[in-house]
């Protein structure tokens, strides 16, 4: 069993006195640590009266119980860390930590239950937070999601300071209604905050917060895309050939056309250089890592990928400017049919995109919300076209399990919900098949059989 010694290690009158715990380890070999304690005696109270137990005064009593009070605390928690911890001899330092730590005892965090400060925290210390792919740091746009909430929820409890545990489920209608209605949110995006509210909440109760017993039933979830926008392989031919004379929609067509054809996100394809591209077994590869999903993909490049580099990569360019100019460029490659979709707007306090001037810049003040309806193609066109064209235009010519590998689903059911394929064209490639099976079997030879002629 460990025992704990204390020692007046100093020349001087008054002086720290020093503890040392001393004990054996599994093979029997005794092993000590040290370390000084911050508890100031005498030498000549620690050399001449501690160990007296006659003939002291009064006031000599006093002190010998007030020091041996102290160090019977020290002694305690020293014992006790040690039965915990059972550090081994080889931690010389462990001593003089265990000591700091009794003199430097975290002090526990009061943690507010506000909702606002709770969000607040995730945002904190969203650096060392588990993210979904198993490593540390939330990714800039789950960040960038928690501080939206934080401002968007400001705004909704004004001068109320509401609690974790309001959130309850009418609670999360009433928030829901003030997004969708009040302030013209879309749905997709209103039940997004629905949903950063709830993490925010379950990660409060984890850290021994209260929480409402409803929490769980408050509905959030997400929407339905009924709105998928990919470029036809005749858009994007009609595209390539577009005459253009400013250099900056050049390089954003580059961008467009070795996108549609490697199939990654906006992201992704704009951080490509000369580095991703690589040579195994002959064969040329590009090689990136997902940045939402941190997983590795490896893509052939094929002769429509070297036609488009040929003269080199195109240009760095940041994300919001290649989406403004795949807008300019679909719009002066008259890609201009109208379609159902959403876009980012400007609108009214009725939720009605504001009217525009000559060049394109919108009249009078609004607020910037996600509007659905029918729109001309080329205002509904991001840089996310890229990948879901891709996706589609090579469902039915390559394996699915082939593209997947590219785009990085992770299940049909999830792709199938990604593509831009209708009823009409799953009909129309059955057809295809069946004409294609028909065409093979007659080409095939008949074996026709020829009786051998008898001499008559």
């Amino acid at each position: 069993m460990a025992t704990i010694y204390f020692l007046y290690r100093s020349t001087r009158k008054t002086a720290p006195l020093t503890v040392r715990l001393q004990d054996h380890d599994q093979k029997g070999k005794k092993f000590q640590f040290q370390a000084k304690t911050q508890f100031d005696v005498s030498k000549v109270y620690w050399e001449q009266t501690r160990h007296k137990k006659r003939n002291v005064s009064a006031t000599d009593k006093k002190e010998i119980s007030e020091v041996n009070k102290e160090l019977s605390k020290i002694e305690n928690y020293l014992i006790g860390k040690f039965k915990e911890e059972k550090p081994e001899p080889t931690q010389k330092d462990w001593l003089k930590e265990t000591i700091y730590t009794f003199y430097n005892p975290q002090k526990d965090e009061q943690k507010s239950d506000l909702i606002i400060d709770c969000i607040q925290h995730v945002i904190d210390t969203a650096g060392t937070r588990e993210n979904s792919r198993g490593g540390l740091g939330l990714s800039k746009s789950r960040e960038k999601s928690y501080n939206n909430l934080l401002n968007v929820f400001k705004k909704f409890q004004g001068n109320k300071k509401y609690k974790v545990k309001d959130v309850d489920i009418n609670f999360g209608k009433r928030f829901l209604n003030w997004l969708l209605n009040e302030q013209k949110y879309s749905e997709g995006y209103a039940r997004k905050k629905i949903d950063d509210l709830k993490s925010v909440c379950a990660d409060a109760e984890v850290n021994g917060i209260e929480t409402s017993p409803q929490l769980k039933k408050v509905k959030g979830g997400k929407t339905t895309n009924d709105y998928i926008i990919y470029l036809s392989p005749s858009e994007l031919k009609k595209i390539e050939k577009t005459k253009l004379v400013s250099e900056a929609l050049q390089n954003v067509r580059k961008w467009l056309l070795l996108g549609c054809n490697i199939g990654q996100r906006g992201g992704d394809l704009l951080n490509i250089t000369q580095e991703n591209f690589i040579v195994r077994n002959g064969l040329e590869l590009i090689e990136l890592k997902q940045q939402k999903t941190g997983k590795n993909v490896t893509i052939p490049v094929l002769s429509k990928t070297k036609e488009i580099l040929k003269e080199g990569l195109p240009y760095k360019i940041a994300i919001q400017n290649f989406n403004n100019g795949l807008k300019e460029l679909c719009k002066i490659a008259e890609i201009d049919e109208y379609i159902p979709g959403a876009k980012i707007a400007m609108v009214n306090e009725k939720g009605k995109e504001l009217p525009k001037d000559e060049n394109g810049k919108y009249i009078g003040k609004g607020k910037k919300r996600k509007i659905t309806g029918e729109f001309p193609k080329h205002e509904l066109i991001t840089s996310h076209v890229c990948r879901r064209s891709f996706a589609t235009n090579q469902y039915g010519n390559l394996p699915t399990p082939l593209i997947m590998q590219v785009t990085m689903h992770a299940t049909e059911k999830q792709f199938y919900g990604y593509i831009g394929k209708s009823s009409m064209d799953y009909a129309q490639q059955i057809a295809d098949f069946y004409e294609k099976q028909n065409a093979k079997e007659k080409k095939e030879p008949q074996l026709n059989i020829v009786k051998n002629a008898s001499n008559q």
